[in-house]
């Protein structure tokens, strides 16, 4: 494969950190979930591979690269960001999945994978000659209707999904078009015992399948970098697991990899109070933390002028009780644009700075111009303690951005 192409390469080391706002990865805290994850696939025999639809910040793959064995992908683009980027080496992998690929990208998404994973039987039917005319393996996606997640917008099992096929005997129509499948419904897994249960359902219902398979992608959602995670327990479940069916297992990490390795970094340009204490600050929750506002959730506060703290949403925006609650706000018109409600020991200033905690998955990749808000300045903390600015962000990539 390519090494890293070299026009990608945007870095520059700064004794200074930017103005605000700005994303801060933490490599040293990348590397505790790599340790983790290492010692789960060493345990286990897994392979992980990161995926990119949650974090695709390439300045810190060479520090991820020795720890995992490839990149996983969505989409045309991510399957080429992650060959350039990740998959230089000859060990790494590159796997290719998307919920539908169209006919005039799939020889270029054929030319970056070493695996592709189609989500229906009529995209396999449509292109795996092309896949078999390059030598790469092809796999499918499965749905087994049962998932373990707690948002409707975010659960494969959801009623009238379209992600992956569900149907047995279709299935095993094709099984002699495939070498592997991909199942993916976990989201935010915390508990062993869930997902142990829901791997002997999906053995129950697809166990003679599996049989018949060289590997098995089980996907990503599952938080085993918790603290009290019983990491040993679920390595021996999918070694167990890769023995009985004679598949190479696959994981693909993507919150794991870098759950508490980022920050987004602010400031306070106003206070207001209008029944409760309001801060408004220079980033947007909408533009660059979207999840929160897709899944109606709050950000935990990392720090305070630079003085680590705990903080987490104290209540409901709407709960009237404690009215020296403070609101934090984000600068864009958007009425619901709040990052959180918070019980802080001081009220907040103009100039106050507040790091917002776990904003390296789903932020990055998800970040967007509304309201033209100024874009977070990308900075990663090496392993040295030296300060990169990865990227920053002006008014002709705004004006880039449209047309």
């Amino acid at each position: 494969m390519n090494s890293v192409n070299p026009s990608l390469k945007a870095s520059k080391v700064s004794s200074q950190l930017p103005a605000t706002p700005y994303y801060l990865l933490d490599e040293a805290a990348i590397v505790s979930n790599m340790q983790i994850i290492a010692r789960l696939c060493e345990l286990s025999g897994a392979k992980a591979l990161l995926a990119l639809k949650c974090f695709a910040t390439w300045g810190v793959f060479d520090t991820m690269q020795p720890y995992l064995h490839g990149t996983t992908s969505s989409s045309l683009n991510e399957v080429r960001l992650g060959f350039e980027t990740f998959g230089g080496a000859q060990d790494k992998e590159t796997h290719a999945y998307s919920v539908a690929y169209s006919s005039d990208e799939i020889d270029e998404v054929l030319s970056y994978a070493d695996k592709i994973i189609f989500n229906s039987i009529s995209q396999l039917t449509a292109f795996k000659e092309q896949a078999y005319a390059q030598n790469i393996p092809v796999g499918l996606r499965l749905n087994p209707k049962t998932s373990n997640s707690s948002f409707i917008i975010a659960d494969p099992a959801r009623p009238f999904s379209r992600l992956g096929e569900h149907d047995k005997d279709k299935i095993a129509a094709v099984l002699a078009d495939i070498s592997g499948v991909m199942i993916h419904n976990n989201c935010e897994n915390d508990s062993f015992e869930a997902f142990s249960d829901s791997l002997a359902d999906i053995e129950a219902k697809f166990g003679d399948v599996l049989a018949e398979l060289e590997w098995v992608s089980l996907g990503g959602g599952i938080h085993f970098i918790a603290p009290d995670y019983p990491l040993e327990k679920l390595a021996d479940r999918l070694k167990s697991f890769s023995e009985k069916y004679g598949v190479q297992v696959y994981l693909e990490p993507g919150e794991a990899s870098i759950h508490s390795a980022g920050t987004l970094v602010t400031t306070v340009l106003d206070t207001l109070h209008n029944e409760k204490n309001i801060a408004v600050v220079d980033a947007s929750i909408e533009a660059h933390m979207l999840d929160l506002l897709i899944y109606q959730e709050s950000a935990a506060i990392a720090a305070i002028n630079d003085e680590a703290v705990d903080i987490l949403p104290a209540a409901e925006i709407c709960n009237q009780q404690a009215l020296d609650n403070t609101i934090v706000c984000g600068r864009s018109c958007l009425a619901g644009d709040i990052f959180g409600e918070y019980a802080l020991a001081d009220k907040l200033k103009v100039g106050d700075q507040i790091s917002f905690a776990n904003a390296a998955g789903y932020t990055m990749v998800k970040k967007n111009w509304f309201n033209g808000v100024n874009m977070p300045a990308i900075v990663i903390r090496r392993l040295d303690g030296s300060i990169d600015i990865q990227r920053e962000f002006d008014y002709q990539d705004y004006k880039a951005s449209l047309s």
